[in-house]
């Protein structure tokens, strides 16, 4: 394996994002772009390569699944995009029949990198990557809540007028609709959630949080109703999980993996905070949550496992 060698699958404008942001980024000395559309992974590894002088020494080409083999990281971004008044949920049929056959063409390979999904639903695409290569649940991971733990900390530092990079708060279960804030352990640089937003003037600060929250959920909708796609944000959120596996971070990241009884959930992908290093998911952390915390992760576990019925992955 060459820990210094990506591939990006799909090069629609998530796909291209990403490559922008790893390219910035200088974590490898190769990325592979593949896509459905060959003309199109050149278009935009011809594009990215003019701009190779002002950043670091690599090669971004076109590939096929043939130059996988040896990757460290794969990230798949193929699939149908999510139009204004659809959830993420409402993709599924669609982009299980895309992953399954991009899973079957990886495992077709000598990979043993990390498979790092991207696409929507991510959860139900994670699981379903997982079960179609047999790999090890820590080798195949989704971006998760990572983008959404980013909108809250910005959300929440706008809201309290400080840095967004002083917010210690986190969002798990479900990429979607049911996602929950971890308030309850949330803090500012040390100093509780509660007593900051005293000290910005939330006497009751309930409602301006349930009000971040949905703010949270429905922000997606929001820019595709305005723009028609989200891309840059997750780039950014993609880039950090890729810059901890290449450099063995342990850092702690909300990314979605099959869990394996963490809050007594088993057998469904949803995001927990994990250990993230070049192994994958080194260690799934099960951080102390409030009653109502504990309830409302349930209830987007029992979502995700519906739609994982409905979906009808192989076992």
């Amino acid at each position: 394996m060459n820990p210094r060698k990506a591939a990006v699958v799909g090069c629609g404008n998530v796909g291209a994002s990403i490559a922008f942001a790893l390219m910035q980024k200088a974590l490898f000395t190769e990325l592979v772009l593949i896509d459905a559309d060959p003309r199109r992974a050149e278009g935009e590894a011809m594009d990215l390569s003019d701009g190779l002088p002002y950043t670091a020494s690599m090669t971004i080409r076109a590939g096929s699944y043939e130059d996988v083999g040896d990757c460290a990281l794969i990230i798949v971004t193929a699939g149908a995009g999510q139009k204004p008044g659809e959830t993420r949920l409402d993709l599924i049929g669609r982009n299980v029949r895309i992953m399954s056959s991009i899973a079957a063409s990886i495992r077709a390979t000598p990979f043993c990198g990390i498979l790092l999904i991207v696409s929507n639903p991510v959860d139900i695409l994670t699981c379903a990557a997982q079960r179609q290569t047999g790999y090890p649940p820590g080798r195949v991971i989704g971006s998760g809540t990572v983008l959404d733990t980013a909108r809250l900390k910005q959300l929440l530092s706008e809201r309290l007028h400080v840095d967004a990079r002083s917010v210690h708060a986190v969002i798990i279960g479900e990429h979607g609709d049911s996602e929950l804030a971890v308030y309850s352990s949330a803090n500012v640089s040390g100093v509780d959630l509660p007593h900051f937003c005293a000290l910005r003037g939330y006497a009751d600060p309930q409602p301006m949080l349930q009000e971040v929250l949905e703010a949270v959920r429905t922000s997606a909708y929001a820019i595709i109703s305005r723009k028609g796609a989200t891309y840059y944000g997750v780039a950014m959120a993609v880039s950090r999980i890729a810059e901890c596996i290449v450099r063995d971070e342990k850092a702690v990241l909300p990314v979605s993996t099959v869990l394996s009884g963490e809050y007594g959930l088993r057998g469904l992908a949803l995001s927990i905070p994990s250990v993230l290093g070049a192994g994958g998911v080194e260690a799934v952390l099960e951080i102390p949550l409030s009653v109502g915390e504990q309830q409302a992760l349930r209830e987007s576990a029992d979502r995700l496992r519906s739609a994982l019925e409905e979906a009808d992955l192989p076992q």
